[in-house]
């Protein structure tokens, strides 16, 4: 039996992202705790919204998760502009994660367009 949002591939690749955060953040210099702690609250937030949008029941619950997720989203691509202007992150792994955020930024924004009163 599976879940709603184990259905999305949106939610899939908040998973996927969640684990890339995760290991840009495990080789975080020490000191700099602070952007670990935001880059963990952000890159789970994606995957627990888009979990509990899809297991509400109403088109306007829904699409306040999904968006809270995107909010999410682009939280997480302001810390990755950080990393990489703090020359904390490589180049290649700030595109990777950019591309990805992008990609599923996207799928939310037609999640919650999907759930609009008309």
């Amino acid at each position: 039996m599976a879940f709603a949002h184990e259905k999305l591939d949106a939610y899939e690749m908040a998973l996927d992202f969640l684990v890339l955060a995760h290991d840009v953040i495990e080789h975080l210099p020490r000191g700099r705790g602070h952007l670990a702690d935001q880059l963990t609250r952000a890159s789970t937030s994606i995957v627990l919204n888009i979990a509990e949008g899809a297991g509400k029941f109403s088109g306007p619950d829904k699409r306040r998760y999904y968006l809270s997720a995107a909010g999410s989203t682009a939280e997480c691509a302001a810390i990755f502009d950080v990393l990489l202007r703090l020359r904390l992150v490589a180049e290649d792994q700030h595109k990777t994660a950019k591309e990805l955020l992008d990609r599923m930024a996207a799928m939310l924004v037609g999640l919650a367009k999907r759930h609009q009163k008309r």
